[in-house]
């Protein structure tokens, strides 16, 4: 019998390696794991490279860093791949000291780089970036008379993802604007490792509301919060 629900946080963490690339979804906190990363902080895995739309929140007097933030203050992150680093955030000030490499893409180039890696595309050419900084030591072809830039798909070791709705056979549902990342970065991974806030039975979740099919999902943890709602 297929159950890809785990038990525990450290069931859900088990085999994360040093070194390892994470996908990490999430739109500001919108589909972010955040459970799953506080998770990884606990796990201790180090020298990671941390693939992020924003490499962390502004910092705010009077609150708290995030679980991204913290994991880097931590000195577990060895290189951060974002669409954006703020200046005034725990990031930047990594990455202005020395402490932490940060390699910034255009948002729809990191999209596509991940979403070609779960779609099995070695590489593209895009008009994005020709003749920028963004495109230094890359291979340039003219496309109707446009340049464009060659980039590598992105594939990760490990995928946290943030779900609304989840069966025992991993498949996933997303609300509304929390999918963002979360389904391209979910098929673009060795290891997928799903946040579910809800649990449904098989054959509950109707078949053209699944986002992610339970193929590209290796683990489940369920998480419970506010009452369940079904996709109509």
């Amino acid at each position: 019998m297929i159950d890809k629900f785990v038990r525990s946080m450290a069931e859900a963490m088990d085999g994360i390696r040093d070194g390892s690339t994470i996908l990490m979804p999430g739109f500001g906190e919108v589909g972010a794991p955040n459970a799953l990363l506080e998770g990884l902080i606990e796990q201790g895995a180090t020298g990671l490279t941390l693939v992020i739309n924003s490499a962390g929140r502004l910092r705010v007097p009077g609150r708290p860093p995030n679980a991204v933030a913290r994991l880097i203050d931590l000195g577990r992150v060895r290189k951060v791949i974002t669409s954006f680093v703020r200046a005034n955030s725990v990031a930047g000030d990594w990455v202005r000291d020395g402490k932490l490499e940060a390699e910034v893409i255009p948002q729809g180039t990191l999209a596509e780089r991940i979403r070609a890696a779960g779609a099995g595309i070695p590489a593209f050419f895009t008009p994005t970036g020709a003749g920028t900084l963004v495109a230094e030591g890359k291979e340039l072809r003219e496309y109707n008379g446009r340049p464009c830039v060659l980039e590598e798909a992105l594939p990760g070791d490990v995928a946290l993802i943030e779900a609304w709705m989840a069966d025992r056979w991993g498949n996933l549902t997303y609300r509304e604007s929390g999918q963002n990342f979360n389904p391209i970065m979910a098929m673009a991974a060795k290891l997928t490792i799903a946040q579910a806030h809800h649990v449904a039975d098989l054959g509950q979740l109707p078949a053209n509301h699944i986002h992610t099919p339970g193929i590209f999902v290796d683990r489940v943890l369920h998480l419970p919060v506010g009452d369940p709602e079904l996709p109509r």
